[in-house]
């Protein structure tokens, strides 16, 4: 497996009931097929994978398989906080029919360099599925050093790295570590079009939930090496980029979303986006939907 280009970290649509939107979750699955993304992540932490319950997880990835797996690469989130629990939701993830598993570092543990191995080399043996390793420090409270990821790099069981942090020497020190069976990934979607014009091989995304055909245009002008034109297409993003980060990933994303109709809200602890920033949602949805109309005529 070689992964590249534009993956989307789904959100997880719910109703005004609180169960899961399965109508929604079968439009934003279609959007990302008809935009031309190269893969999804079903159930990661943009997901809301620890409000989900073991059915409704399946459930979820049963129904991405089912209508997007002819199409896209079907990542499922499947780390946590213990290797053996990890390595029975990446069973799971399996059985469901994903094609790989993305495994962030075990949140709150906080686990040395040397058990951070032990864990993705028994996540990589007895799981069932090739893992993406996933690191994203301010989230979970550990940080997977470039060292420790070349240390990894050469397990046949591992494909690759989504990186969420976003400063030049963390890439500086990956770059050299990618490779025909180790893709390296950004997750940092402010950063992502620099991280892969120096030499990574694409992105996990929250952005392109609401704006896929871009992201997919942006990877073409990437791919074929016009890196001014991915640039100043990017530029035009950044408006959108501070706006998901006004208030902790997912709230701002899926406010955009129900704004489409496209669910009704989060799981607590998570509560809807606050209501002095609710009201930049208007104006934001109508730059998603000039820049996603101009994509979507370009190839």
């Amino acid at each position: 497996m070689h992964l590249s280009g534009c993956i989307t970290a789904l959100a997880t649509p719910f109703t005004a009931a609180g169960s899961i939107d399965f109508d929604g979750w079968a439009r934003l699955l279609d959007a990302q097929v008809a935009a031309g993304v190269d893969g999804i992540v079903v159930a990661g932490s943009t997901g809301e994978a620890a409000a989900l319950d073991e059915r409704e997880y399946a459930a979820l990835l049963q129904a991405a398989v089912e209508r997007a797996g002819d199409h896209l690469v079907i990542l499922a989130g499947t780390g946590q906080s213990n290797t053996a629990k990890t390595i029975a939701a990446t069973r799971l993830a399996r059985d469901g029919g994903a094609d790989a598993a993305l495994v962030v570092t075990p949140p709150y543990v906080r686990p040395t360099q040397d058990g951070l191995v032990a864990h993705y080399e028994a996540v990589a043996a007895q799981g069932g599925l090739p893992v993406v390793l996933y690191n994203v420090p301010g989230r979970t409270g550990c940080d997977l050093l470039p060292e420790t990821v070349a240390r990894l790099r050469d397990n046949p069981g591992i494909v690759g790295l989504k990186e969420a942090r976003g400063d030049e020497a963390r890439w500086n020190a990956l770059y050299p570590l990618a490779g025909r069976d180790f893709a390296l990934l950004s997750g940092d979607d402010p950063t992502w079009v620099r991280a892969v014009a120096g030499g990574g091989q694409g992105v996990i995304s929250v952005a392109s939930n609401v704006v896929p055909a871009t992201f997919r245009r942006l990877c073409t002008l990437l791919r074929t090496g016009d890196i001014a034109a991915a640039q100043a297409l990017d530029a035009r993003l950044g408006e959108l980029y501070a706006f998901l980060g006004v208030e902790p990933n997912p709230i701002p994303v899926k406010a955009l979303l129900a704004a489409t109709g496209i669910g009704h809200g989060l799981r607590l602890p998570l509560l809807p986006l606050s209501p002095a920033h609710a009201l930049a949602v208007p104006g934001q949805c109508a730059a998603i939907a000039a820049l996603e109309h101009e994509s979507a005529g370009n190839p």
